[in-house]
């Protein structure tokens, strides 16, 4: 990956690029990689770190959208089931087939669901049964029947249920166990995805931390959070995929447009045993009494609860408040009614606004969570079309970049050239598939470098085969584990900073990292990584100690991370 001076460098010298992406979430960063495999020169911008918004708010799965289907949205099911799959072969190590188990209380209820919203007549839709169910998940089945490298569903009655599940709530009739897939670090796919596009040999630039703030002679506007120094860029095609920021991206383009309508959605990561234990490998997918969906999921050893659904203006503002905390906590006792949760087990929690097209229906869980493109055409004071990426979802995001790429060709005058379809995905490549395999893999890592097995596992785990290259790092010079976390070590540490663009502590703990999100993050850990970040980047003490500080800052107010 270009160091980003480097990017800077390059712009410097030549400003012009065919297309300029302001936003690198998913959707930017999937288009980024898709114009540059076709040849196009393209420079991609963020005002925060990659993966920095609502695509680091996700909510850690890979799943097609069974209750999608009560709405009719069935090209985005049968789109979003062949990407789940595309995924899991595509980025093994990121991606992974998760069990999930639906529990139901009723029979027949909610089978009037899709037509009377069709009539118009059905706002909130009434709990879903087991008939209507079954009917979703036949569909889902049938939908990669032949594609899926994973089984299809399968129904439990009550009795069956309690065996495998012992605390599940005994009022239940039936539960239902379908596959989807997990992705717990959404983050580090998207680094692997610029670390691909920027060594692909074409004119890929990818810069965090900054932002564009405004126009000036028909010229794009950036400015680096870094320096402060402001500079123009020239460009054919500019496509806004700023997810809940689109409509304030196009205002500093001096266009108005109401493209969004987000909905912000929260999640708490837990630290209790018992309920992780009870859910064993499985998600838990339910309705709550409101008709919000709720899902519990297994996250290392820790398991996450979410999400809300509640519009929102400013994304900016998006944090998880003490009532919506309480809001999910009610929601366990539904499905594990003996299981005690509290604030206190909260080790991590989360907040992002989904970038939804902007609907006036009332309740948010019917707004459509398809994609599409809003273009503004070109004019005198702004010469170049804005391709607007309004919607979409995780799982989704690599169908969204092809379809934005093709557009953009068509627009530059060029053809695709490459697929996307069966790219691999960074460490991805080669990935081992078995336990037996990836021993195997660590044990011939072992034997070259002289590391331990446990220590190469881990590093595989982490990164995938990119692992090797990291691996080989570690053996370039003296390396000792942190103090403060022993499962990483100093060189590694410095290995991310040098490759991967890191600009804050914070970049480190939660987006090149688990770390803050396992609960793992302590003052003595800030101020170690501090140490090592900021001897390669030069910082003095005083930005030392306002790193520590900004970050503190942040881990608490938006996080909860009490340190």
């Amino acid at each position: 990956m270009k160091t980003r001076q480097a990017g800077i460098s390059e712009i410097n010298q030549n400003p012009n690029f065919s297309v300029l992406i302001v936003g690198a979430g998913v959707n930017g960063i999937g288009t980024f990689r898709d114009l540059a495999l076709q040849g196009v020169d393209v420079l991609m911008v963020d005002r925060q770190d990659f993966c920095a918004g609502a695509s680091m708010a996700s909510s850690h799965m890979l799943h097609g959208g069974i209750r999608y289907l009560e709405n009719a949205e069935f090209r985005l099911v049968r789109e979003a089931l062949a990407e789940r799959n595309r995924l899991l072969r595509n980025a093994p190590h990121y991606a992974k087939p998760l069990p999930t188990t639906i529990p139901m209380y009723k029979l027949l209820s909610g089978v009037l669901n899709a037509p009377l919203k069709f009539l118009g007549l059905l706002d909130r839709p009434s709990e879903r049964g087991a008939l209507i169910i079954k009917l979703g998940l036949m569909m889902y089945d049938a939908y990669v029947r032949g594609d899926s490298p994973m089984p299809e569903h399968t129904f439990h009655s009550r009795k069956e249920a309690l065996n495998l599940w012992p605390d599940l709530n005994p009022e239940i009739r039936f539960t239902a166990t379908y596959y989807d897939g997990a992705m717990p670090t959404p983050e580090r796919l998207c680094m692997d995805m610029i670390d691909d596009t920027e060594s692909m040999g074409a004119r890929a630039v990818a810069l965090n931390y900054c932002p564009l703030v405004g126009i000036e002679d028909g010229k794009p506007v950036l400015r680096d959070e870094l320096s402060g120094e402001t500079f123009t860029v020239e460009t054919s095609v500019l496509v806004n995929a700023a997810g809940p920021w689109i409509d304030f991206v196009n205002e500093d383009l001096s266009r108005e447009t109401t493209y969004i309508g987000g909905t912000k959605g929260s999640h708490l990561i837990l630290d209790n045993p018992e309920l992780r234990k009870a859910i064993g490998d499985h998600e838990f997918f339910f309705e709550n009494d409101d008709g919000r969906i709720v899902l519990i999921f297994p996250f290392e050893d820790k398991l996450q609860i979410g999400s809300t659904d509640i519009r929102i203006d400013n994304p900016d503002e998006a944090v998880c408040t003490k009532d919506e905390e309480q809001y999910i906590l009610d929601m366990v006792p539904k499905i594990f009614p003996d299981i005690e949760v509290d604030p206190s087990q909260i080790v991590f929690k989360f907040s992002g606004v989904r970038p939804l097209p902007y609907n006036g229906v009332g309740f948010t869980g019917q707004i459509s969570r398809d994609h599409h493109m809003e273009v503004v055409e070109a004019d005198s004071q702004v010469p170049f079309p804005i391709l607007s990426l309004v919607g979409g979802k995780w799982t989704s995001f690599r169908a969204f970049s092809e379809q934005v790429t093709d557009a953009v060709l068509e627009r530059l005058g060029e053809s695709r050239t490459e697929s996307t379809e069966e790219l691999p995905i960074g460490g991805g490549r080669e990935f081992p598939l078995t336990p037996e395999s990836q021993y195997q893999w660590s044990l011939e890592q072992s034997e070259n470098t002289g590391l331990s097995i446990r220590r190469i596992q881990s590093l595989l785990t982490r990164y995938g085969t990119r692992a090797k290259e990291i691996i080989g790092f570690l053996g370039e010079g003296e390396d000792r584990p942190l103090q403060s976390l022993p499962d990483y070590s100093v060189r590694e540490a410095r290995f991310l900073v040098q490759e991967e663009k890191i600009v804050h502590l914070e970049d480190f703990l939660l987006r090149r990292s688990l770390i803050a999100w396992l609960g793992q993050a302590s003052s003595e850990l800030l101020e170690e990584l501090a140490e090592i970040i900021g001897e390669e980047l030069g910082w003095s003490p005083e930005k030392h100690s306002q790193e520590i500080a900004r970050t503190e800052a942040i881990l608490t107010q938006n996080h909860g991370v009490a340190l």
